[in-house]
């Protein structure tokens, strides 16, 4: 399930995207827009900051902008973020991969099976979907309503 924080990172990247010409947005215009409580948020921009998803910038007319362009950052990266790894089980990962303890045959685990390809599915969606094209409303965004 996605959590409340990926949820909000991916509003305000949102917002972020629809700006012209990477305008600053300030934090407290993210958080009244998307209706995302401003300290949570805060936390959240830090984190895409790092991340090298979002630049800050300081003062009066300060305020946060795309760091790459919109058509190159995914759903898929930014619920990483925020969430880690898309499978529901460490077993089905493919970035974070742990053995479940009580497995007897991980080759033939039904449910291993099962888990990956929930996570196979859930990349393809979240990995092939960018910010530009969910502003858009492309075809592939509409799989999100």
């Amino acid at each position: 399930m996605l959590s409340q924080k990926a949820k909000y990172a991916l509003k305000a990247m949102l917002a972020l995207a629809n700006q012209e010409n990477g305008e600053l947005l300030q934090a407290g215009d993210i958080a009244e827009r998307q209706n995302v409580p401003r300290k949570f948020l805060e936390l959240i921009l830090l984190e895409l900051r790092k991340q090298g998803l979002v630049h800050s910038h300081r003062g009066k007319h300060g305020g946060y902008t795309l760091a790459k362009p919109a058509d190159t950052i995914t759903f898929g990266q930014i619920v990483r973020i925020m969430d880690g790894p898309l499978a529901p089980i460490p077993c089905a990962s493919l970035t974070r991969y742990r053995r479940c303890v009580d497995c007897e045959d991980e080759k033939s685990c039904a449910i291993r099976r099962a888990m990956r390809q929930v996570r196979d599915s859930a990349a393809e969606i979240l990995d092939g979907l960018t910010l530009e094209q969910a502003c858009r409303g492309s075809a592939h965004a509409e799989l999100l309503t």
